[in-house]
């Protein structure tokens, strides 16, 4: 059973080794009622801490692939679970790692994104790590918010981009942010004032609904479209994310925030209006029936939670394999040449402007 630990995968440890030893229990390589290494032993030739290694046994036994005997070790279980056929699932795997290549992802691209998608909070990640985000309107930063938390553990500090000086000097009293998010606008001020104190810097994309974009595009040629939010940042950004999709059959005449002077004029040009679900009510009011509505509250690009996660997943590792200080006096040893794990941090093109 040769177990191996990739310390740069955004993958929590704990979950690389408790799928590695279900790959060689279903594939046969680990015979039912064998004896599996001590904890001792995996955590020194792994150099990990041994309390993951446990927590690793931990899962395996939940779950019936192993079975701990008292005094005796840790087993294979006699009858451990059957999924499908190593062989299938490594093929269906491999397809996917073959089509995110060819879209420029890697595989802990893939891993990361997977798990975002599918709202799954890796094991390791217990307490709510804190991030600074930093937008031009309250309604962008209450969406984005909400995304951000429900897709991984983290505690959103939500700033106003005029707030941000006060934002930054607050927070010099305590320990700095995980990480920064901000839109595209913002970034350069962000980076000066935030990413001066090693704090990186996520580029926040706003993506347009699939399905929205899915019925713009059955619109007949030339219809004419608005964009319409509570403030003319997020309407410009709705605008960008929508004209960004290169619709041939959609003329896009204009952005306005609900209180601007040119909504009432934007309203008369359009047959389609975007809105954001906050904007919405008012136009009605002004427009009742005409033009169709279609809400759009803005998405975040899948790339930034990734990037996000790889970011807290690496700092929760710090915490999970940080060895214990001595209790005791020891004898002086000779300082190891070997150089520690790098523990993960998002690299310097994907936290820095883009």
């Amino acid at each position: 059973m040769q177990l191996h630990v990739d310390v740069h995968s955004p993958i929590p440890i704990r979950r690389q080794l408790t799928e590695q030893v279900k790959h060689y229990i279903e594939g046969g390589d680990l015979p039912r009622d064998q004896a599996l290494p001590s904890i001792r032993r995996l955590a020194r030739t792994l150099e990990v801490n041994p309390n993951t290694v446990a927590r690793v046994i931990e899962d395996l036994k939940r779950d019936g692939y192993v079975q701990v005997r008292r005094g005796k070790g840790v087993f294979v279980a006699s009858d451990p679970p059957t999924r499908p056929a190593p062989t299938l699932r490594e093929a269906f795997l491999q397809d996917m790692v073959i089509r995110a290549a060819a879209l420029g992802m890697t595989a802990d691209d893939l891993a990361v994104g997977v798990l975002s998608l599918a709202r799954v909070r890796p094991v390791p990640l217990r307490q709510p790590v804190p991030v600074l985000l930093v937008e031009g309107s309250v309604e962008a930063l209450d969406v984005f918010a909400r995304q951000l938390e429900a897709h991984l553990p983290v505690r959103v500090e939500q700033v106003l981009f005029g707030d941000l000086p006060a934002a930054v000097r607050r927070r010099r009293r305590g320990d700095p942010w995980a990480a920064a998010l901000t839109s595209g606008v913002h970034l350069p001020a962000v980076a000066r004032l935030v990413g001066a104190r090693g704090v990186p810097i996520i580029p926040l994309v706003a993506t347009a609904h699939l399905e929205n974009l899915r019925r713009l595009a059955q619109c007949p040629p030339g219809t004419r479209l608005g964009v319409v939010a509570t403030d003319a940042e997020t309407a410009h950004h709705l605008a960008h994310a929508i004209g960004s999709a290169g619709l041939p059959n959609i003329a896009l005449v204009g952005a306005s925030s609900i209180d601007g002077a040119g909504l009432a004029s934007l309203l008369r040009q359009v047959a389609v209006l975007v809105c954001s679900t906050q904007a919405a009510a008012r136009v009605r009011e002004l427009a009742p029936g005409t033009p169709e509505i279609l809400i759009e509250d803005r998405a975040l690009d899948t790339r930034a939670i990734a990037m996000l996660a790889a970011i807290v997943i690496g700092q929760e590792g710090e915490k999970t394999t940080a060895t214990p200080a001595r209790t005791r006096p020891s004898t002086p040893r000779r300082p190891s040449r070997r150089k520690p794990p790098t523990l993960l941090r998002a690299p310097a093109s994907r936290t820095g402007l883009r």
